[in-house]
């Protein structure tokens, strides 16, 4: 049994934990068809649930939240947790269908739009030819009425998909998520922009850049106009909570 373990950074619990833990969890889970959701948090989302009631009320209740951001894995250190890596989302589906190739698990993809979608299909196949894919869909742009809803609901329980990747972008798959647990017999686990990454429709940043913490920087680069004052405002943000914490013990 794998017990769980969260530590406050700037107030918001985040699940200090290996790759190996956490890939364990998700195979306990999807093996049970547990409804339960994943939040995978970066500076952005961590400050974002510190100033949104309703989303941090999502990431408190999430089953468990993985540091993304290399800032966010940088206070797990500093606050005891030695050698903790980044959890990413690109990186967690990567990992996770190659594991289940193996087994009897299936996997479902919602989110995005139908090219990036059979484009992403393509590629995992070519990368894992044994990989159980149960399905995908591209949802409308639109709110969903409560029949839409439902079914897109029974077509993701009726497929018997153990693991739901979903890729809305945050806050909305988020809130997608929480919203769903109960209804969807899957382990959802949002991945933001994983779809485009491994699709080849966004290039992601280089390896160094990954490793070092400057992957905010590459993507701030690559959409200034859309992203200049997301990082500007949250950045600044992560960086004086974070400081209150380190030194006065402020959360």
């Amino acid at each position: 049994m794998v017990i769980r373990l969260t530590k406050k950074v700037i107030g918001i619990p985040i699940d200090p934990i290996s790759w190996e833990n956490a890939l364990d969890k998700l195979n306990i889970w999807a093996s049970r068809n547990e409804s339960r959701y994943v939040c995978i948090c970066n500076v952005h989302s961590v400050v974002t649930a510190t100033q949104d009631a309703e989303f941090g009320r999502v990431v408190f209740e999430a089953d468990m939240v993985t540091p993304d951001g290399a800032p966010v894995a940088w206070m797990l250190r500093h606050l005891g947790h030695r050698g903790q890596q980044r959890i990413n989302g690109p990186d967690l589906m990567w990992r996770y269908c190659d594991q289940v190739q193996s087994r009897t698990e299936s996997v479902f993809f919602y989110g995005n739009t139908e090219v990036t979608l059979s484009k992403l299909k393509l590629k995992l196949l070519d990368n894992f030819p044994n990989l159980k894919i149960a399905g995908t869909i591209s949802p409308p742009f639109h709110a969903l009425t409560p029949e839409e809803d439902d079914c897109i609901v029974n077509h993701i329980n009726a497929s018997g998909a153990s693991v739901v990747f979903v890729s809305l972008g945050c806050p909305k798959q988020e809130l997608w998520m929480a919203a769903h647990r109960g209804r969807i017999n899957a382990v959802m686990i949002g991945v933001g922009a994983a779809f485009d990454y491994h699709a080849d429709t966004i290039k992601r940043a280089p390896k160094w850049m990954q490793n070092s913490g400057f992957e905010w920087l590459y993507r701030l680069l690559s959409e200034p106009r859309r992203l200049w004052k997301r990082y500007l405002v949250t950045n600044t943000l992560f960086i004086v909570l974070a400081t209150k914490q380190l030194i006065f013990g402020i959360q």
